[in-house]
């Protein structure tokens, strides 16, 4: 997946630039997530509150962690605790 920049578990995942040009990168960040390794810790930034990228982090049983940063930057905050 583009725009991921590890730090030992932890997976950054940037998409703000591209969901502004009208990109959906959902579909992308869901396979990410299923492929990552158990004890994976997402960081994952938006430019907005992403409720559906957030239901779908959830029905995989992970807890979401939604902050905003600053105007126009979220960040989601999850675990991959089990397999999917």
């Amino acid at each position: 997946m583009q725009n991921v920049k590890m730090e030992g578990k932890r997976a950054i995942v940037d998409v703000r630039e591209r969901i502004l040009k009208g990109e959906h990168p959902r579909k992308e960040i869901m396979d990410f997530v299923k492929a990552s390794p158990v004890g994976t810790i997402f960081e994952i930034h938006i430019p907005h509150r992403g409720e559906p990228l957030i239901a779908g982090l959830e029905s995989l049983g992970m807890n979401v962690i939604a902050n905003e940063l600053e105007p126009g930057h979220f960040r989601l905050m999850a675990v991959k605790l089990n397999e999917f």
